[in-house]
């Protein structure tokens, strides 16, 4: 197996494996130190179903069950819980209409976040395996939150230090226009806010990053109107393209990222009538960021 670096510090592009045979604990630990140094690797030609992919992800750790699922109703769902359903197809494989609520609330997925930032233990890697593409659009694009730490002036990084953010899928499905009633009373446990610290060091490297998402809706103990102000500065700043790398998706790519040390978006692309079948699987992390108290 060879990783070489596709921008310097960021991105990694994996070759000389079949990821969907078992590994080997020294194959795991060399993609473990990959994600360590790159944060994103890309493996091409990685012929994934779901249980092969739910098998390799364990390699990593214990999995989380999709957002979605947990809140869909299971007539709705297409894939496993432990899957989360990155299409635009619903559970019949057909393309969903413009007005599918489903479809709509997906949309998020085109805000920069890092996916179960919402969760008091938020997630540590996200695995997405692309079983259809679309001819045209839907690239991924990444955001090294190391490096945006890190070119930070020193006034700011000692403003920010200590800092706890509010996060829920409420406060990104608002940006895109959805109330918090649209989720319906059974849901609102799983949306009430949790604390995440600003500021995350790397358990591994000792390296900072910032932790933004969109579904930040405040700092604890911040007005809510300037908290998403200096919210947007700093996700404008981390976002910038010096710090960007886009995926351009081929059938069968394979690309894990960690959430704890950067962001993601997807791009737009033609979902009325051209299908983009992603299935991801995610690792649980193994710690809160911050105490988690009574949203403000």
């Amino acid at each position: 197996m060879h990783i070489a670096a596709l921008t310097p510090g960021f991105a990694g592009d994996v070759t000389g494996i079949d990821l969907t045979k078992p590994l080997t604990a020294t194959q795991v630990a060399a993609i473990e130190a990959g994600m360590d140094e790159f944060a994103v690797l890309i493996c091409h030609d990685q012929n994934f179903d779901d249980d092969t992919q739910l098998a390799f992800s364990r390699n990593f750790g214990e999995l989380e069950i999709s957002s979605g699922g947990e809140m869909a109703k299971p007539e709705d769902r297409r894939l496993k819980l432990e899957m989360a359903d990155i299409s635009n197809l619903d559970r019949n494989s057909k393309l969903r209409g413009a007005d599918d609520r489903i479809r709509l609330n997906a949309l998020g997925n085109r805000l920069w976040h890092s996916d179960a930032s919402f969760r008091a233990v938020p997630a540590k890697y996200s695995l997405l395996s692309a079983r259809v593409v679309p001819g045209t659009g839907g690239n991924t694009e990444f955001a090294d939150m190391r490096a945006a730490y890190d070119a930070l002036d020193d006034a700011t990084k000692a403003q920010i230090d200590g800092l706890v953010t509010e996060h829920s899928n409420v406060y990104s499905r608002e940006i895109i226009g959805f109330p918090k009633e649209d989720y319906g009373a059974h849901n609102q446990d799983k949306l009430r806010p949790v604390r995440q610290s600003l500021v995350r060091t790397h358990p591994v490297t000792g390296r900072k990053s910032l932790y933004l998402s969109a579904h930040i809706g405040t700092i604890a103990g911040w007005p809510m109107p300037e908290a998403r102000a200096f919210i947007r500065d700093l996700t404008e700043h981390a976002t910038q393209p010096c710090f960007v790398h886009a995926h351009v998706w081929r059938p069968l790519d394979m690309v894990i990222w960690d959430n704890r040390t950067t962001m993601h978006r997807a791009r737009r692309y033609d979902d009325l009538n051209d299908i983009r079948d992603m299935h991801r699987s995610t690792v649980r992390g193994d710690a809160m960021t911050a105490p988690q108290q009574e949203a403000a």
